[in-house]
């Protein structure tokens, strides 16, 4: 307990799921943690009162992500990690796939990350500390159909990955990405919903199908085994992790 104390964190895309299973975890270890993303209102006061705030700054907007940035720099002293886990979905066949929700996806899950990365990074090299941590998928590794623009912008964050684990390899900065398979977050029980209205299943059932047709361990990835990942990755034991994709997928992509 306590390994993280005095450091501050930013954790995109955090007020439900994976995101907030992360910012959890780095706060359990006494991280300064500020939260990203939309939605209730209430929730958001609700969560404030657990971290350090909430920042609900864009993340389509370059502007409002240096923005966001600058303002935890600001009023927590520094941001010494950065978790990249904003992220959007659309599902359609390439030929039927809208344009704009190609360029959505492509903004969220990867140009956001890198406009994060470009503004936390000069005051890490300053500190002479830094953990970057970018939430890929098991689609930053391989494909499914239907997914063109998620699975795009995933492989995408893991070259982002591999580059700025690169420009830093001489520093005591890292970056990685963690690639988790099935974990029942929103985003995921909306497959669930979707695919059992689509093949009469109950929820039951259609949470069987999607797993089974991926993950072979049959069960869910936690939010906390996420977080668990991402608290190591920040501890010294991680120094010499650069570049990585870490798998958390069942022996999805060992198939």
């Amino acid at each position: 307990m306590g390994a993280l104390k005095g450091k501050s964190a930013v954790v995109t895309g955090s007020t439900s799921g994976i995101g907030l299973g992360i910012a959890r975890a780095l706060a359990a270890e006494g991280a300064k943690v500020r939260l990203n993303g939309f939605g209730d209102a209430a929730e958001f006061a609700r969560l404030s009162k657990e971290f350090a705030g909430h920042d609900g700054a864009d993340m389509t907007d370059p502007g409002a992500i240096a923005g966001m940035i600058a303002r935890a720099e600001r009023e927590l002293g520094s941001v010494d990690i950065l978790v990249n886990n904003a992220g959007i979905q659309h599902v359609a066949p390439v030929e039927e796939f809208p344009v704009d929700k190609w360029y959505a996806v492509l903004s969220v899950n990867l140009s956001s990350s890198f406009h994060t990365i470009k503004a936390a990074l000069p005051g890490m090299r300053e500190r002479g500390w830094g953990r970057i941590i970018n939430v890929a998928s098991t689609h930053g590794l391989v494909a499914s159909t239907g997914k063109a623009a998620y699975v795009a912008a995933k492989h995408g964050l893991i070259g982002l990955t591999k580059v700025v684990g690169l420009e830093t390899a001489g520093t005591q900065i890292t970056c990685n990405a963690i690639c988790p398979g099935w974990v029942l977050t929103p985003l995921v029980q909306k497959q669930i919903d979707a695919l059992a209205s689509k093949e009469n299943l109950s929820a039951d059932a259609a949470r069987e199908a999607l797993l089974k047709e991926k993950q072979p361990s049959g069960e869910f990835a936690t939010p906390e085994q996420i977080g668990a990942l991402a608290v190591f990755l920040c501890s010294p034991a991680a120094a010499q992790i650069r570049g990585a994709a870490l798998t958390v997928d069942g022996g999805w992509t060992a198939q």
